[in-house]
């Protein structure tokens, strides 16, 4: 059995996710990256998108599930992991990290990320 990984890499999205007001009121910019491991035998063999995981439907769960506000992003990626393996229970593993790239700190950082990887 082949294992592949379907990546979805920097998706920027605009959300309302932290633990101060300002964040839940004006948001943030988040990029998210996701990494999903699965066999890819199937889609080897029969060119199929049906055999393979979707990755324009990852985004849409992405969306969807950056759409609704949490304090942390550990608790965001919790919920992104749940909807993608309800999604597609074939996922062997994989990882997702979500940056905010404008957090609200007293000084000039690119960004400040949460990654988990399972």
């Amino acid at each position: 059995m082949a294992t592949g990984i379907i990546e979805v890499n920097k998706l920027r999205l605009q959300a309302y996710h932290g633990v101060l007001e300002q964040e839940r009121v004006s948001g943030n910019v988040f990029e998210v990256t996701v990494h999903l491991r699965y066999s890819i035998d199937n889609a080897m063999q029969t060119d199929n998108v049906t055999s393979t995981l979707d990755y324009s439907e990852i985004v849409e769960i992405v969306k969807n599930v950056m759409k609704v506000p949490s304090n942390l992003l550990e608790h965001v990626i919790g919920r992104l992991k749940g909807a993608l393996i309800q999604r597609y229970p074939v996922i062997q593993g994989g990882m997702i990290s979500i940056a905010k790239l404008t957090p609200p700190i007293s000084c000039e950082v690119e960004s400040v990320a949460v990654s988990y990887r399972w």
